[in-house]
């Protein structure tokens, strides 16, 4: 029945955009690398001592707890209090688990036990129940609180001892680093107490789903602290994203704000760490191996030598981690390394005159200085490019000063080289340096060691390529070529026109060698200049490699760099580079971006629907089928240009004011362009995907009504089609009271369910009334029906006398399933809170603060007189004209304000149910 109300040509549609959605979904769950991280395992049995917390706290937060970790010896001798180490603060996130710590925790310790425990660390770690926060805001200022006396019951742990710490450093997960930023927000809360503040894979821009207004009042409070006070916090903060793997946690969120007069924050992308180079999803970037190294070499790096703590050197704390995070010149870290070096020693010197240099070692007896004179290169060449295969932390590359041949002491460039997997090397434009006469490698002594340094001077023009991307819409039909051709250790592909977070696409290295005998590594490198997301890929050639490119950040309106694609490749071969648009990449960029914002275009569609039902109640006297006014009203433009122009007038002074005055929210457009989200057509695409999911939801819910009546006819005897229509039966007001007594005792959100299955089973009773009816009837069922209408049309007006009629039936079935429609997406959007309640119910009773309370005093009784609501007893309402007009600007409402606000959906939608259940009355 459903079926037959559409037509096959939007069916076909609805088929087309499920296929449209499956290939953006595979492309966020499914269309990123391999897990390359290596697990991190404990030498010895982990172990967690409760850290005893003043009984009052412990009163006041009965489900938290707050936990030391330590390994076999380590734990006991730490039992003994107090403490002597360096305390770090692990935060867990959403669900997360305080024994999540023993990741980096273990591996610190490993550290520790190197250099004789030195210096070795605390790692705390906080038991936070795996709290929903990021479903349910309510309990993140609980959260924040608790952290802030965590911290002071930490401290006081090293009272008396020599160099006891005043602060501690915090590693937040997830949601556990947005706790962490909003301990500055607490009044009592002193800046000093933390001097280190690393998060992993945390939204700190905006919620993944803002299912309530805690949260985004949160989010809101935590963001415009640290931007008014900015000035005044010292605090160093990093962020870490895990990249494309993390779907849960997309990595644009995870940026900090960059403002001019902050430099203290640091925000990149996994794939981006140098010793790292690879994407985590949600929780291996917790347990990583290769970023927990990193993060610890980073850590013992921070120490004060005189403190034996973590330095309150801001300047040193940002060189720390710009060293092991962003750019890693193949060095241990020094605060203040040596620009000067001493080239002496019974070395050999050994002059090169050529333009491109390779020299392979092995078991070098002694050690030797290749020079490179640069004054003739200066005529033909513009840049030097340099590197070597021995990964050791030595320098390796100098610069003679006005020397002839040799010199006694030379600048280290090694400190401006950079690290990747398989080597470091080094590029110079040699007009930045015009004093140097002589660059100089170094070859070291090694016995069973080989390895390979390579140097070349080119001309910019022969290397650095551009490389135009095809347009967003040709769909991969067309396709750029580049051939690089010069036999080149290395290219620079400037990729022109790409910027936006909404372009994807594939480009193919295809690499091809003249015979060698010897595996040959190339690495691929995309390079985004104004964000820290590079990602690498390895290949063996020749070979045909094909990467994939997008975006985590959109280009800023000023910034004027071009995205790279730098290729550190061998002379031994030539390499073709082609690029083309990945339509399903694109798709999956708009789910990645935008997918949390289609329930807002759902229930739009739904509301358009749920409209020309009413409407065509009103003036027809019946109630259509919700597929067919779904095609019928479901239409972009009634809906978008409203969005558009309001977005637009914003722009102007005097309706902003007005605006203002009205008290009006944010425009939710105006925030996603704030944020760099704004796709071309991206309010049509997700109204055409909202179209589809609102159809699709629309038959789900009319086949399990009727699969639910068939089981109810299996299980109880046929009922019969009421004879009188009662819109208040006795039971229903003590039904009503009951369930607002449950919303205010316990949580609103179990109340709406309650109300919604009490809805659900008097339709269910309805269609199993009419499919008995309907079988105890004539074989002529037309002629039936019309008799129907006809004796109908001579009844008494007052409801408490009609009878139903079995067309009556329908029309009211085929309202209530859209009522359903609207109301599941209702119970859905209110699940998170109910879920968290069910979850603390042995700590709390009562949920507080509520989100779904206020909906529920009004939903409950709503939905109650609507269970028994049916379209003969309202079509006759005065009421029901303008019923049937509210719909449409809600629906643009929902759009306007819902987006990027989910918890008000469900104010959009409760307007038109308490009118549809006051047609009853008036």
């Amino acid at each position: 029945m459903f079926f037959h109300s559409v037509n096959l040509w939007n069916l076909a549609f609805y088929v087309f955009m499920v296929f449209l959605a499956t290939l953006g979904l595979w492309d966020v769950f499914f269309g990123f690398e391999e897990n390359k991280c290596s697990m991190s395992y404990m030498f010895e049995y982990p172990e967690y001592q409760k850290i005893e917390l003043p009984k009052k706290l412990a009163k006041r937060y009965p489900a938290y707890e707050l936990y030391l970790y330590g390994e076999g010896s380590y734990a006991e001798e730490h039992k003994i209090l107090p403490l002597t180490g360096i305390p770090v603060l692990f935060l867990p996130g959403n669900a997360g688990s305080y024994k999540q710590v023993r990741s980096i925790g273990s591996i610190a310790l490993r550290k520790a036990e190197d250099i004789d425990f030195k210096y070795h660390f605390d790692f705390f770690s906080v038991n936070f129940n795996e709290e929903l926060v990021a479903l349910y805001g309510g309990s993140l200022q609980k959260q924040t609180k608790f952290v802030h006396e965590c911290i002071k019951t930490i401290l006081k742990l090293y009272k008396g001892q020599e160099f006891a710490p005043k602060s501690v450093a915090i590693i937040g997960h997830s949601m556990g680093g947005l706790v962490a930023r909003a301990l500055l927000t607490l009044k009592n809360f002193k800046h000093d107490l933390i001097n280190l503040l690393i998060t992993q894979a945390t939204p700190h821009v905006a919620p993944v789903m803002p299912l309530d207004r805690f949260i985004t009042d949160f989010y809101t409070t935590v963001n415009n602290y640290w931007i008014l006070n900015a000035r005044h916090i010292n605090l160093t903060t990093l962020s870490v994203a895990g990249g494309f793997r993390d779907y849960q946690v997309r990595s644009g969120l995870t940026f900090l704000p960059k403002l001019s007069h902050h430099t203290s924050a640091l925000s990149v992308v996994s794939s981006a760490v140098p010793k790292t180079w690879v994407s985590t999803d949600h929780l291996s970037i917790v347990w990583c191996k290769q970023l927990q190294l990193t993060t610890v070499r980073a850590f013992f790096d921070l120490i004060d030598a005189d403190t034996k703590q973590i330095t309150q050197n801001s300047k040193k704390k940002l060189s720390v981690l710009n060293h092991h995070f962003i750019r890693h010149p193949s060095k241990h870290f020094e605060e203040n390394p040596a620009i000067i070096s001493d080239l002496t020693g019974t070395s050999m010197w050994v002059p090169v005159k050529v333009s491109k240099w390779t020299y392979v070692a092995y078991n070098e007896s002694e050690k030797i200085y290749f020079t490179f004179p640069l004054e003739n290169h200066r005529k033909i060449y513009t840049h030097v490019y340099c590197q070597s295969t021995m990964l050791d932390t030595n320098s390796w590359i100098f610069a003679c000063i006005n020397s002839t041949s040799m010199c006694l002491q030379g600048v280290d460039l090694s400190w401006k080289a950079e690290l990747l997997p398989t080597i470091k090397y080094l590029t110079l434009r040699l007009q930045d340096y015009p004093s140097l006469s002589h660059l100089v490698v170094y070859v070291p002594s090694v016995h069973g060691s080989k390895f390979v340094v390579d140097c070349e001077f080119f001309k910019k023009e022969k290397r650095y390529v551009q490389l135009p991307v095809t347009h967003l819409f040709s769909f991969g039909l067309s396709s750029r070529k580049v051939v690089l051709n010069t036999n080149g250790l290395y290219y620079n592909l400037e990729l022109l026109n790409f910027g936006q977070i909404y372009q994807a696409f594939k480009i193919n290295v295809v690499s091809k060698c003249s015979a060698v005998k010897e595996e040959i590594t190339n690495i691929y490198r995309l390079h985004i200049p104004w964000s820290y997301e590079d990602s690498l890929t390895i290949a063996q050639a020749p070979s045909s490699t094909e990467i994939s490119l997008k975006l985590h950040i959109a280009q800023p309106e000023n910034d004027t760099h071009v995205a790279l694609f730098k290729m550190y490749t061998s002379s031994d071969c030539r390499y073709e580079v082609t690029v083309k648009t990945s339509f399903s990449q694109i798709l999956g960029q708009v789910v990645r971006f935008h997918g949390g914002a289609l329930p807002a275009y759902v229930v739009s569609n739904i509301l358009l629907a749920y409209r020309g039902q009413l409407y065509s109640l009103f003036s027809t006297g019946c109630c259509l089928e919700y597929a067919a006014m779904l095609d019928k009203e479901a239409k972009p433009y009634k809906v978008d240009p409203f969005v558009i122009i309001i977005k637009f007038l914003l722009g102007y002074k005097w309706f902003k004011e007005l605006w203002d005055v009205l008290l009006l929210p944010e425009l939710d457009a105006v925030i996603l362009t704030s944020q760099s989200m704004c796709f071309p057509l991206i309010s049509l695409i997700l109204f055409l995907f909202g179209t589809c999911t609102a159809y699709w939801s629309g038959l789900l819910s009319s086949a399990s009504v009727r699969l639910l009546s068939s089981l109810w006819l299996a299980l109880k005897r046929p009922s019969e089609l009421p004879k009188d229509i009662k819109m208040i039966s006795p039971d229903l007001p003590f039904l009503t009271i009951v369930l607002i007594i449950v919303s205010w005792t316990t949580c609103g959100a179990l109340a709406i369910l309650l109300s919604y299955l009490y809805y659900v089973f008097k339709v269910v009773h309805l269609q199993a009334s009419l499919t008995t009816f309907k079988n105890s009837q004539p074989v002529n069922p037309k002629h039936s029906r019309r008799s129907e209408k006809k004796s109908n049309h001579h009844k008494d007006s007052s409801i408490h006398h009609l009878r139903l009629s079995a067309n009556d039936a329908e029309d009211s079935l085929r309202m209530h399933s859209t009522v359903i429609n609207l109301l599941t997406w209702i119970v859905l959007l209110s699940m998170p809170s109910l879920i968290y309640w069910l979850k603390n119910l042995r700590y709390y009773f009562k949920l507080n603060p509520d989100p779904c309370k206020p909906l529920a005093f009004i939903l409950i009784p709503t939905m109650a007189i609507l269970g028994n609501t049916y379209t003969v007893s309202i079509k006759s309402s005065k009421l029901l004209k303008t019923t049937s007009q509210f719909p449409l600007p809600l629906a643009v409402g929902v759009i306007a304000f819902g987006s990027a606000h989910l918890y008000r959906l469900p104010c959009f939608v409760f307007i038109p149910l308490l009118l549809h259940a006051l047609c009853n009355f008036m």
